[in-house]
């Protein structure tokens, strides 16, 4: 099977220019390469529980963005925590990016600092407007929910959320729900978004 078939729904297609930046030239397979950016994301995941305290202005800077990218997919790609270059049918023209991404990242300092929403609410939100944003060439679902997590654990002094059931890369019931919410966050209502992550049993 190739890598460049097989996706499942909202998953970033990996185009030929993306491939010639992986690291491991034995993976033949989309499952193979789930298995290998897994065991990343969990190295990545141990690197975080090492931080001893992150502040607003540290997580919600660009660096941060870009170094929690790295470190959750930098042993397998060689463009980990870099921004895509070229459009895909999800995200912004790749020439906004860098602006998109300080807007949100000032936006959500005000919505944490200020407490205009509710923390379930702030959460979808934040994982939402990176997601939307799309900055890099992939991984950004994963990247976006595990900073989501961060923000809860270090700002809001929350348990990360529960995302799923089931591995998301799965197509699944569950996973068109999230998909779907996603979506319907596009247009400004996250009530779709939130019932999901609440019937998951998030507070």
């Amino acid at each position: 099977m190739s890598l460049l078939k097989g996706d499942p729904e909202g998953a970033t297609p990996l185009s030929s220019d993306d491939l010639l930046g992986l690291k491991l030239p034995h993976i033949q397979t989309r499952a193979q390469l789930n298995e290998v950016e897994a065991a990343n994301i969990l190295q990545g995941q141990n690197w975080i529980s090492g931080l001893k305290a992150l502040t607003l202005e540290d997580i919600f800077s660009r660096d941060f963005v870009v170094t929690l990218h790295k470190n959750l997919l930098g042993d397998i790609w060689e463009w980990a925590g870099t921004f895509r270059l070229r459009e895909l049918n999800i995200g912004v023209d790749p020439k906004n990016i860098s602006v998109d991404l300080h807007n949100f990242l000032e936006d959500a300092k005000c919505w944490v600092e200020f407490k205009h929403f509710s923390d379930l609410e702030l959460s979808a939100r934040i994982q939402h407007r990176l997601v939307q944003i799309h900055p890099f060439p992939n991984g950004n679902g994963r990247h976006s929910r595990i900073f989501t997590d961060i923000v809860r654990m270090f700002l809001l002094n929350k348990k990360p959320l529960k995302w799923a059931n089931v591995k998301l890369e799965d197509m699944s019931k569950e996973r068109t729900d999230y998909i779907d919410g996603l979506r319907k966050a596009d247009g400004g209502d996250f009530s779709e978004m939130m019932h999901y992550l609440e019937k998951l049993g998030n507070e």
